[in-house]
Formats: structure tokens, C-alpha cells, sequence
């Protein structure tokens, strides 16, 4: 098992098997149909969710909605400034990854169906890098999508609740031959293994990305990172059920009143008014 004292010296005083500093800040844009700011220690994501009326052409007739993301870093996120990917001229092959983890991961937490025909489009911008911020936006893109899908299931717009079940994501890696949770970037910059793990709530798995940085790692060790990652993304999955109380709270309201009926269609005499 993973040394829990904090004998190589981690910030914030945390033990080898302990989270950054977690704050989730629920509807942190005014404009946005969804969104949360995360904060894992000095790394801060903010991340808009929004809806719209239609899906890709490979899923039109079929019923089903769909959920994408992109992923952005602002040029000061990091200690020296980065050019914009847009004065570039094209997409860093690092940030197309990253968004389509972050696709992938949000659309094993929904049932597709229930969205209809509508689109859930992620935007994630890191305000502040310090190690995992392809985590933090998983994590805190989870959120700003049930902050807008509970509005949409208020108004009606939504025939049911489409969340299957909360998923979130965290680093591990082994720095100096330790088994460590929730990598900053200084400990990433030295990892011997690195690894990112996207599970749910029920302590299943969407996507594992491991690697060995200086050479092969053992199934045990893997084995104990797992472990980790499994508690880590639990502890998560409770941030977020605390940023999203008042919102699950009226979900739970309206699906105690039942299915919605729908009206009956009016006489086309009562359209019209009298002369």
C-alpha cells in the first residue's frame, strides 16, 4: 500500500495517497446554459457547458445526442507564456487529445438517448497549469454539464434525467520510488511513471493512460497506483455531489412528481377568436 505520511516533503503538507485542495465553484459564468470552476491545488479549469439543437450528421434519425468538448490554455497559464494555438495557424496535437478525452469520458456518464437531438458542447480553458489539468477538466466538465442539463430538465426541454452516474478523473505516478496521488506539475516533471485515470462513481473505469517515463514499471506497482486512483477519483466524485446539491435537490423534486403529461391538443375552434 501507498506510504500515506508526507516523507518527501509534497505541497500543500499532503501524504502520498492525499488530494490537492479541491474547490468546485458552481455557475462561475453569467452567460454560459452550464458551468463550474475547479481548483486542485494551484491548477484552476473553468468550463462552459452549452446546448444546441442539433447533433452531428453521423447521428442525425438516430435518436440520440451527443457530447464533445475543446480545451484551451491561456498563454500565462504556465510560468512562460505559450502563443495562442489560434495565432498558430492550427491545434497543438497535445490539445486534440486532451479534448477527446475529455468527449469520451463525459459521454460514459450520460445516457445519449435521453438527449435527443441535442448537442452538449464542453469548452475547458485552464487559467492556471500546475500538473493535471486534462484531469481537473474532466472532473470539473462533469459539473458545468449537470448544471446545464438540470436547467434544461427543469424547463422541460428534457423527457427524463439523463446522468447515468458521476465520473471524474485524477493523476498518479511514482516520483523518487513513491506511489503518489494527484501529481503537481513539479512532481510530474519527475515522475518515473505517470499515469491518468477517468473512473466513475461506482468504481468503474472509462479510460486508463499509463506510462513508464524511465523504463518499465511492475504489475504491483501498477496495481497500487490503480488503488490510488480509485480512492482519488471517489474523493472527487464527493466534491462534486457537494457542488451540485442544490441542483440534484430540485432534480429530485421534479422526478418524485412522475413523468410529465403532455397537453392535450386544443380544439382548432378554441384557436380562433370570435368576430
Amino acid at each position: 500500500m501507498p506510504d500515506k505520511t508526507n516523507s518527501i516533503g509534497r505541497a500543500h503538507g499532503r501524504s502520498a495517497a492525499e488530494l490537492r485542495p479541491v474547490k468546485i465553484t458552481l455557475g462561475a459564468m453569467k452567460f454560459a446554459d452550464g458551468s463550474a470552476l475547479i481548483e486542485t491545488g494551484d491548477t484552476q479549469v473553468l468550463v462552459a457547458a452549452t446546448l444546441e439543437n442539433r447533433v452531428p450528421p453521423f447521428l442525425e434519425g438516430s435518436g440520440r445526442g451527443w457530447i464533445t468538448a475543446e480545451y484551451a490554455m491561456l498563454p500565462r497559464a504556465t510560468a512562460r507564456r505559450s502563443t495562442r494555438e489560434v495565432t498558430r495557424g492550427r491545434q497543438s496535437g497535445r490539445s486534440a487529445e486532451i479534448q477527446r478525452l475529455i468527449g469520451r469520458s463525459l459521454r460514459a456518464a450520460f445516457d445519449l438517448r435521453a438527449l435527443s437531438a441535442m448537442t452538449l458542447v464542453l469548452d475547458c480553458d485552464v487559467l492556471q497549469a500546475d500538473g493535471g489539468t486534462r484531469t481537473a477538466s474532466v472532473t470539473g466538465a462533469f459539473v458545468a454539464a449537470v448544471d446545464a442539463l438540470g436547467e434544461a430538465f427543469l424547463r422541460g426541454d428534457l423527457k427524463r434525467w439523463p446522468v447515468l452516474e458521476n465520473v471524474a478523473a485524477t493523476s498518479v505516478g511514482i516520483v523518487g520510488g513513491e506511489l503518489l496521488l494527484d501529481l503537481d506539475a513539479g512532481e510530474d516533471q519527475q515522475a518515473e511513471v505517470d499515469m491518468n485515470v477517468v473512473g466513475t462513481a461506482s468504481g468503474g473505469l472509462v479510460e486508463v493512460q499509463a506510462t513508464g517515463e524511465q523504463g518499465a514499471f511492475s504489475r504491483e506497482q501498477f496495481d497500487g497506483l490503480m488503488d490510488l486512483a480509485v480512492d482519488g477519483v471517489r474523493q472527487l466524485v464527493e466534491q462534486q455531489q457537494k457542488a451540485l446539491a442544490s441542483v440534484l435537490e430540485e432534480i429530485e423534486v421534479r422526478e418524485r412528481k412522475g413523468p410529465r403529461k403532455e397537453a392535450a391538443p386544443k380544439d382548432e375552434k378554441e384557436l380562433w377568436s370570435k368576430p
